[in-house]
């Protein structure tokens, strides 16, 4: 039985990737730490995303800190905004501690935000 998100496992391709990629970014752009009023794409959490052949997605991400009180609720808001995208079959968020988040890595529209 098709499903009308998924119609058939076909292989994307590149161009189709590279969209699909420009639209999870957007989405994980809507995702907000909520002891940060800045965006974690814009926070420097977010260090890869990956999209395959057939729509899996893989986030590359860390957290401000191993500590972060939204540990349990970002990755998951993260995969459900992700999923929301045409073409997306699946999204892994990957949480990884190396290298270690640093306000550098912020953007410079976060650093304006954060008065930095």
């Amino acid at each position: 039985m098709e499903n009308e998100k998924y119609p058939t496992l076909q292989q994307l391709s590149s161009i189709e990737k590279m969209i699909i990629k420009e639209q999870v970014t957007e989405q994980i752009r809507t995702v907000y730490d909520p002891e940060i009023p800045v965006n974690i794409y814009e926070l420097g959490l977010v260090y890869n995303v990956e999209v395959s052949d057939t729509g899996l997605v893989d986030v590359t991400m860390t957290l401000t800190s191993p500590a972060c009180p939204a540990a349990q609720v970002i990755p998951v808001e993260v995969k459900q905004k992700t999923e929301t995208v045409k073409g997306v079959s699946e999204t892994n968020v990957n949480i990884v501690w190396e290298p270690r988040w640093e306000t550098s890595m912020m953007s410079e529209e976060a650093r304006l935000t954060l008065g930095m």
